[in-house]
Formats: C-alpha cells, structure tokens, sequence
C-alpha cells in the first residue's frame, strides 16, 4: 500500500511539474523571487535593476538581436551618450586601471558603501594578462590589445567609448554601460584605457 501511495504521489508531483505556467505567470513568479532577493543593500542600484530604459527594453523585446534599422538606431542614439573627459586627455595610469579591473566593489547590490567607488570587475568577463589564474570568457580576451591595435587617436576614443558605452558599437551589448549607467567616472575609464593599450602595462607584455 505505502508503495502505491508512493508512486502516485510521485506521478503527481510529476504531472505538476509538467504543467507549463503561462508566460506571463512565469513572469510575475520570476519577478517575484527577484525582487524578493534584494530585501537588504543598495536599494538605489536595485530600483534600476527593475526599470528598463528604451535600449534596454528593445534588446529583450527582439532577444538581444534586434532587426539592423532598430539597431542602427540604438548605436546611435548612444553614441550621442558618450562624454568625454573635458581635459581630453583619455590615457590614465594603467596601475590604477589594473586595481580597477580586479575589483568588483558596487557590481553587487549589497555593495553599501557610498564613499568607496565602484571596481570595474573586468576579470569576471576578460583575459587580461598571462599570470591570471582565474578570468571570464563571456568577453574576449584583452592580452596584448594594445599591442595588436596600436595607440592612435581613433583607438584611444574607442576603447573609451566602448568602455562607456558599449551599445554605440554594437547594439544589445553583454558589456555592462559602465559611463552611461555612471557605475564608472570618466576619470576610470581612462585608467582601463591606459590598462589596455600603455605598452607598460601587463596587459601588452
């Protein structure tokens, strides 16, 4: 009797599970635990989390591969978004922008402290250097992006502006908008350029 019981009530857990929830009730349930996941932290990091912005909004509505009108249109509209250092000057010192490129401080919404600013946790996505034990591979890698690219003008204002937003250059981007969501300062971002292209820097040795 106990083993009848026992299957039966496993055929209905079985049938449970089978049942496809709509897809606007898959929605509100996962909306629901998200939410509940920031019960505590950075609640100003959290409301952001919650509200889409235009681009964002178009990149889930054609799944990050939006028709070539409607992405030529979000690459230019955030190219308009880009600031540039007043001074003009876009190379920093890259051993800043290698403690940048390690530290993932404020990627995390229990990240509270609001005098500390914000790591670039490039690590979690990039190759940056030879020694790294551990790094991502949702980006490529970065070794000896300098010294493939060279250190022009136009390369300087590129990999700043793709470092402040990447959408400009390619619509529906994985790389976070570091600039445009202002996670990083524009004095940052040119630390991270001068990481990748000083031929000092690790990352072009």
């Amino acid at each position: 009797m106990k083993i009848l019981l026992t299957c039966a009530a496993a055929a209905m857990l079985l049938a449970g599970c089978a049942a496809r929830l709509s897809d606007d009730e898959a929605q509100r349930r996962a909306e629901e635990v998200f939410r509940g996941s920031f019960t505590k932290g950075n609640q100003k990091m959290a409301a952001a989390v919650f509200q889409q912005d235009e681009v964002q909004t178009l990149c889930t509505k054609y799944r990050d591969a939006p028709p070539k009108e409607i992405a030529d249109r979000i690459e230019k509209s955030q190219a308009a978004t880009i600031a540039y250092p007043a001074s003009g000057k876009l190379m920093g010192d890259w051993r800043e922008g290698e403690k940048l490129a390690q530290d993932g401080w404020g990627m995390r919404f229990t990240d509270t402290d609001p005098k500390r600013l914000n790591g670039g946790a490039c690590y979690n996505c990039h190759q940056l250097a030879p020694q790294e034990l551990s790094y991502g591979t949702l980006g490529p890698s970065l070794y000896r992006f300098g010294r493939l690219r060279g250190m022009n003008e136009t390369t300087l204002r590129y990999t700043y502006g793709k470092i402040y937003n990447p959408e400009a250059f390619n619509a529906c981007s994985a790389m976070p908008r570091f600039g445009h969501n202002k996670v990083l300062t524009p004095e940052q971002i040119t630390h991270l350029v001068a990481l990748l292209l000083d031929p000092a820097s690790p990352v072009n040795k």
